[in-house]
């Protein structure tokens, strides 16, 4: 399954030939969870396969496509991360476990 799902993004060179997660959902007959679940996998082996809501999946096609969908997942990231401080009501550095340097 993860195969056919890279075979469908080499399709899909560049932010402007993005596609949609129900349509790889499709091609590689699995629900939109599993195709983000092989994305992960496909990443993880170091494929640069890029997201953005208004372009869908893809493979990047320059450094900077790299860049902006490496910064958009940072982006994501540490909200997420902000979310846990605010709800265990520490500092986000303290989260973290960030050195605190004596001045």
């Amino acid at each position: 399954m993860k195969h056919r799902l890279l075979a469908e993004l080499q399709r899909h060179i560049g932010a402007a030939h993005g596609v949609s997660a129900e349509a790889l959902a499709h091609v590689v007959d699995a629900p939109e969870r599993k195709v983000r679940q092989l994305v992960s996998q496909l990443r993880e082996e170091g494929y640069a396969v890029c997201a953005h809501p208004a372009n869908g999946y893809f493979i990047a096609a320059t450094a900077e496509e790299l860049e902006g969908c490496c910064a958009f997942l940072r982006s994501r990231a540490l909200h997420s991360l902000m979310l846990e401080s605010k709800l265990r009501k520490v500092p986000l550095a303290d989260l973290l476990g960030q050195l605190r340097l004596q001045t």
